[in-house]
């Protein structure tokens, strides 16, 4: 067993946790007894503690109580309690006390700061533990098989607000003008889904939904923006119940937005906490996309309640069973709420990013070894997330919807309130569909990358091969059993493709995709068969999606990847120009010094698109529509400086027009595009004003667009002041190593300050933040990038930054081709 892992020979079952912050000196104090099995005597017993000071220590038996020795190890993030005698085997008690510092990195107990309306500065305390952060807000036997059930209590000021996992039950007044807030005791958990959050935030009524109530916790004034939260909670939570076969877990939810989280969201049972974008909106002023990444995040949280809460994975390596499962779960509780989204559709960006990720040599395996609290940080990726997702959504096309879902009924019943592995998902699925499942998913999971599937009809008889498709070219004979999905004129055909060589498959009919409903996680080539007018929204986008990737290989010219895209210039689907914009928007990323010439490539293509769509919505017009009116007029103003368009939008800018969301957020882009000091002055002054989660984060995002060097300036100082959100600078920074004509300050900025930036910024923030590097491709820029990086690594997030590193030099073979 790993150095960093806890041993065996003790087992908590239950803890009594009490904690008590103090939000004005930043300090917290508290105690805990944990009940526990021994399981054979032992005098040495190890937890899981780091940044705690640890008080009075004390171990109890049925020989009655010693005090051990406490001896603390920063480096292995533990604490070993010392008995002069042999604790017997049986039920035991420790007891601790301990103390801590409330942190300012988004982990462990950190504290945080919210606004009033008056403008007054509050101070809040709230929790991430997720993956091994619980260790640093109080000892414990802090790894994901270790569960046990939890006593919370929080001693707070007067008039504050506590929640916690469980109900309140109590709430004393104490002589120090603070109050006992007293939690029911939760269902067995692993610690890093323990939460607790302490501040002058108001709670919505509850909602019922199956009997459980439902709340939104959050900032004073902002209850007018929890509506449409509820909404999508309520149809969700009764969605899962009856999708899951079980009712919902923890008996209380509470939905908690917070000022400053480092992630998207986290899945604390009974108390999720979110970023404010991702859970306050007000619909009337949010575009589509704001409103389906509230209800996506929001649904994913939701999904873990039964895949992760109350079934988890037995270890790091095996995240993606939470992650990849909930994201695929997510899309499936949207595509009831909203229909007329069209999710599936939608997905194909993320799969897309996903791929892209995967063509590189440094790719790894959805499962990969976890050693470390390091590791465990840098599994939190796209291949966990939406590779997972892509792997899981080809698994269950092929199973059949209904199949799959009995054999995750099955899964969930059978290991309720216990850990899992890979394996007894497999079992399951297996049961209920019949298949092999277990054999036909060991390569997807265990092996890094993905096929290009190639089709070639002859005489009635469709033959199928595959290869890995890597961006560098290395075919290293790695093969995969591909459940391929095959659409002709005459209907849809199923074939499972070996690795080890072609299978043929008679069809009738025109061949008209390898991919249907591009639901498998492969590539297609030919990406187009014949006319694109029988295929699918979702086909469209994913043949022009696998035909720049070949571009992007060297397997086909950008020339002709344009020649495909004007096909589709009359296409009125979101996806698809979603599909051609990432391509456009890449080529102009690598070959800035052509802007002028690929600006007018994009025009070219766009021009329909903005003459049919114009700027006002029509009456029938549905939300992808309007958001692919936005999309379009941004590009046009951004990518294809269409003149008109930027006029349009300053003047706009303006009179502050606002008849749409979509066209208002293009507005915002294209106007900072194009814009100068006083505009950049008035864009900081909306972002500081907004009265939305939403509207400050498109000025915010905004502030990196502007051309000129000084307003640029101006951003990177008020980053490195710490004006910027600690959970927003690492985002803003990746955006700015885009900047068309500023890229080298944006990354000597980086350079220079690497020491504050990453001893500030939220470690799981850093590796994102680097993703910026893929745009470093002029030499001349700063030829010391790998130099740099080598020198300086991130151990949380090693794989992904070495991703970022292959995917720029991707970027520097295409720029020179575009040359």
């Amino acid at each position: 067993m790993s150095d960093h892992r806890l041993p065996r020979d003790v087992l908590p079952r239950h803890y009594l946790l009490e904690i008590r912050p103090d939000l004005g000196r930043g300090t917290f104090s508290g105690s805990v007894a944990i009940d526990v099995d021994v399981i054979e005597g032992v005098s040495e017993i190890a937890l899981n503690a780091v940044d705690l000071t640890i008080g009075s220590a004390a171990i109890t038996d049925g020989d009655g109580k010693v005090e051990p020795t406490v001896d603390l190890d920063p480096d292995l993030e533990r604490v070993m309690l010392r008995a002069d005698r042999t604790i017997a085997p049986g039920h035991a008690r420790i007891e601790l006390a301990f103390g801590g510092l409330l942190g300012d990195r988004l982990r462990g107990f950190y504290r945080s700061t919210i606004v009033d309306g008056a403008g007054d500065s509050h101070p809040i305390a709230t929790t991430q533990f997720e993956s091994t952060d619980a260790r640093r807000a109080f000892p414990c036997f802090d790894e994901p098989d270790m569960k046990a059930t939890f006593g919370v209590s929080l001693v707070v000021p007067r008039g504050l607000l506590a929640v916690s996992n469980g109900a309140e039950t109590s709430r004393t007044a104490l002589d120090d003008d603070t109050d006992r807030v007293v939690f029911a005791d939760t269902i067995p958990l692993s610690t890093y889904l323990v939460a607790f959050v302490v501040g002058p935030l108001e709670v919505t009524d509850p909602i019922h939904v199956a009997g459980t109530p439902v709340r939104v916790v959050h900032p004073p004034g902002r209850g007018h923006l929890t509506g449409f939260a509820l909404d999508v909670a309520a149809h969700a939570l009764a969605w899962f119940t009856q999708w899951y076969g079980i009712g919902i877990p923890g008996g209380k939810v509470d939905l908690v937005a917070l000022p400053d989280f480092a992630s998207g969201a986290m899945e604390n049972l009974g108390c999720i906490t979110f970023r404010e974008v991702l859970l306050l909106v007000d619909p009337a002023e949010a575009t589509q996309r704001e409103l389906e990444s509230v209800a996506a995040v929001l649904s994913h949280e939701l999904a873990h309640l039964w895949f992760g809460d109350l079934v988890t994975m037995r270890w790091w390596n095996g995240i993606w069973l939470n992650e990849a499962f909930a994201t695929f779960m997510e899309m499936k509780a949207v595509e009831t709420y909203r229909p007329d989204w069209d999710v599936w559709t939608g997905f194909g960006a993320a799969r897309s990013a996903a791929l892209d990720v995967d063509a590189l040599a440094s790719t790894r395996p959805i499962e990969y070894p976890v050693v470390t609290p390091a590791d465990a940080e840098g599994m939190f990726d796209l291949l966990t997330y939406e590779k997972g997702a892509g792997v899981v959504r080809m698994l269950e096309q092929y199973l059949g919807e209904t199949t799959f879902r009995d054999g995750v009924r099955r899964y969930l019943a059978d290991h309720l309130h216990g850990n899992t592995d890979n394996d007894d998902l497999w079992d399951a699925l297996e049961a209920a569909s019949g298949e092999p499942v277990r054999d036909l998913m060991h390569g997807w999971i265990f092996r890094g990358g993905h096929p290009v599937v190639t089709g070639a009809v002859h005489d009635g008889v469709l033959t199928l091969v595959q290869r890995p498709f890597r961006y560098d070219g290395v075919d290293d004979g790695t093969g995969w059993t591909v459940p391929v999905r095959i659409r002709t004129s005459s209907g849809l055909h199923k074939v499972l493709l070996p690795p080890e060589g072609p299978v043929t498959v008679p069809i009738e009919g025109d061949l008209l995709t390898l991919n249907a409903d591009a639901s498998g996680f492969y590539r297609s080539s030919p990406p187009i068969f014949g006319g694109i007018g029988s295929l699918s929204a979702a086909e469209r986008a994913s043949a022009i999606d696998d035909h720049w990737a070949l571009v992007l290989a060297g397997e086909a010219s950008p020339a002709d990847f344009l020649d495909t895209v004007r096909a589709f210039s009359d296409d009125h689907d979101l996806a698809v120009w979603q599909a051609c914009i990432r391509a456009l928007g890449t080529i102009d990323l690598v070959a800035p010094t052509r802007h002028e010439a690929s600006a007018a490539d994009a025009l070219g293509l766009l021009q329909s698109q903005v003459d049919r769509l114009g700027w006002t919505p029509l009456g029938d017009d549905d939300d992808r529509t309007r958001q692919l009116r936005g999309l379009v007029l941004s590009a046009a103003g951004t990518l294809a400086d269409d003149e008109i368009v930027i006029a349009e939008a300053r003047s706009r800018w303006a009179d502050t027009r606002t008849e749409d969301p979509a066209v208002a957020a293009a507005v915002v882009s294209i106007v900072a595009t194009h814009g100068d000091a006083d505009t950049f002055a008035e864009c900081r002054r909306r972002y500081l004003g907004a009265a939305t989660a939403q509207e400050e984060q498109r000025h915010l995002r905004a502030m990196a667009l502007f051309p000129g060097r000084a307003e640029l300036e101006q951003l990177l100082a008020e980053i490195l002041d710490g004006g910027i959100r600690t959970q927003d600078a690492p985002f803003l920074l990746r955006e700015a190593l885009h900047h068309r004509h500023h890229r080298g300050l944006v990354w000597r900025t980086i350079t220079d300050d690497w020491a504050d930036l990453t001893g500030r910024l939220p470690s799981n923030s850093i590796a994102r933040m680097l993703e910026g590097v893929r745009a470093l491709v002029d030499p001349s820029v700063d030829p010391d990038v790998d130099r740099f990086l080598d020198a300086n690594p991130v151990p949380q997030g090693t794989l992904m930054v070495a991703q970022h590193r292959e995917r720029r030099h991707v970027n520097m073979r295409l720029t020179e081709r575009l040359a």
